[in-house]
């Protein structure tokens, strides 16, 4: 027998075996799974009555918020695709986003109608926005509980495609361009199934939102936790007293954050004065993790902390560095917590591999260093309404991650470089071309090469070598203002370096590993 697969399964199940649990906490409003299903039921029929149809875009400019969540399954019972958008990138990013996506309504947070009121010039085409607690006004024509109110809750029963899009995520890449990730309710039904093998969570499970459900599908977490009827708690803004606050009051017992988060966390002045004995299991990933970090979150937290891997076009989990227990009954503590800093093995449903750029598999040794290419389930069929991107990034059947990596004997895996140009700041992805070009467009600057240095705070930061032309004069302050009118705040590069002139190879291209070398000098790795 043949059943599609789909992620509208997982709300299904809850709403039916947990109805009575509570199943979503946001602020002060509490969710049973039986009313989640409901809203999502209402919020389906809604979107049917605004005219959206089958493969239609519905895009969230939002906070992790329960209406979000609500959206997971409500704009995929419609048969329609969600979009949820980086709250942090600039108008015209977004609105560049919107315009390719095709979004026929856009859902946003009252929050963000500044944001809103500046992208709708760049629109080609305006869609109809839906905002969220706040009046409706001049940009949005509908609210969205009264439009929930008018949906009937009554489950809609799409003819479900399995290799249709369900979701569509945005990431930024080498050209500066988001690309598009067009995920499939297959591809989420598989990587929640090899998730939740790997990971384990439960029924009693509480995981407190860290990471936003705008990125990389929210690490995967949104979907299988409501498969096994775990409980959802929203964190809308980062605060580390806030995070440690709502692990304490809601007794959350997972977090999955990146570490910049959970360094904030643990230098926090009043972190002893909570009751943080909940958490079993923290798990890091966006970025490397140190064996420092893992070390002071098990011994001061008293969990099991272990870095992940993946990507936003793998849906994103590839690795978890979850420890052996044949391996760690034979090694050193230390060596345990050294591996649970690595970028982990494969979970089930992953083909990994690093190879030489001819195709060879490096040794296994780990000391040689090759690219990581992954095959799997799970992996992105392509880039929306990119060809181009995509025959670039999927070849002979392998995506090819531009991470550069180790692997040992065990099929532990490292990254020690990445071979595209993007830094990882925070968890979050600039596109070091992209601040180039913004730094160019200087009239003073003649030439710029940006490189991502390592930051204690946020892994990674961007960093701006520019010579300028000859005769014109401009200092730091004025280029960083100057990219302040034209990039998102987190690509800003955090210091900007005048050089007499850059290196370059025998085709003219700057050489970026050589300006970046004296900022990792002492680093074993080239990403933090």
């Amino acid at each position: 027998m043949f059943v599609p697969l789909s992620v509208l399964e997982f709300r299904d199940r809850a709403e039916t075996y947990y109805g009575d649990t509570v199943g979503v906490i946001d602020g002060e409003r509490r969710f049973t799974y039986r009313q989640f299903g409901e809203r999502s039921h209402r919020l389906a029929n809604a979107l049917l009555e605004l005219g959206v149809r089958a493969g239609d875009r519905v895009s969230f400019i939002t906070y992790n918020t329960h209406q979000l969540l609500e959206a997971y399954y409500g704009v995929l019972e419609a048969g329609a695709v969600l979009n949820p958008i980086n709250i942090r990138l600039t108008p015209k990013e977004i609105a560049y986003i919107l315009g390719h996506a095709g979004s026929k309504v856009v859902f946003f947070h009252k929050d963000f109608k500044p944001l809103v009121e500046a992208l709708i010039p760049e629109l080609p085409d305006r869609p109809r926005f839906v905002i969220m607690e706040g009046a409706t006004d001049g940009i949005a024509s509908d609210e969205y509980e009264s439009l929930l109110a008018g949906g009937s809750t009554d489950p809609l029963r799409p003819d479900i495609d399995e290799n249709s899009i369900a979701e569509l995520f945005y990431t930024s890449g080498t050209t500066g361009f988001p690309k598009g990730v067009a995920m499939t309710h297959r591809e989420l039904y598989l990587h929640s199934l090899y998730s939740e093998i790997t990971l384990g969570f439960t029924e009693d499970d509480v995981v407190l939102h860290v990471v936003p459900l705008f990125h990389v599908n929210g690490w995967g977490v949104p979907h299988f936790l409501t498969m096994i009827g775990g409980q959802h708690v929203m964190l809308r803004k980062f605060e580390p007293l806030a995070l440690i606050q709502a692990v304490e009051r809601h007794r959350v017992t997972r977090v999955l954050a990146v570490p910049a988060i959970f360094n904030a966390v643990l230098h926090h002045a009043d972190r002893t004065k909570h009751d943080l004995s909940s958490l079993k299991q923290v798990i890091i990933g966006g970025a490397p993790s140190s064996p420092t970090l893992i070390d002071r979150l098990e011994e001061e937290l008293n969990v099991q902390a272990i870095a992940g891997y993946g990507l936003t076009e793998t849906s994103p989990i590839l690795t978890i560095a979850a420890p052996r227990s044949f391996l760690t009954a034979s090694e050193s503590p230390e060596k345990r917590r050294l591996r649970q800093s690595w970028t982990g093995w494969p979970i089930p449903g992953i083909g990994l591999r690093v190879v030489h750029s001819d195709g060879r598999d490096v040794r296994t040794d780990g000391e040689q260093i090759g690219e990581i290419i992954v095959r799997s389930n799970t992996v992105m069929s392509g880039y929306y309404n990119d060809p181009a991107a995509t025959a670039e990034t999927i070849r002979d059947g392998w995506l090819h991650t531009g991470d550069m990596a180790v692997i040992d004997d065990q099929g532990y895996v490292l990254i020690k470089d990445r071979s595209k140009d993007v830094i990882i700041r925070g968890g979050e992805n600039i596109s070091s071309v992209e601040v180039e070009n913004a730094i160019l467009s200087h009239p003073a600057v003649l030439e710029c090469a940006v490189v991502s240095v390592p930051d204690k705070a946020l892994g990674e930061a961007p960093v701006a070598l520019v010579v300028l032309k000859p005769g014109e004069s401009a200092t730091s302050r004025e280029l960083r203002d100057h990219c302040k009118a034209r990039l998102a705040r987190f690509k800003i590069p955090r210091d900007i370096h005048f050089r007499d002139s850059l290196p370059k190879g025998g085709t003219g291209k700057i050489l970026k590993a050589e300006l970046r070398e004296p900022f990792w000098k002492g680093h074993d790795a080239r990403v933090q």
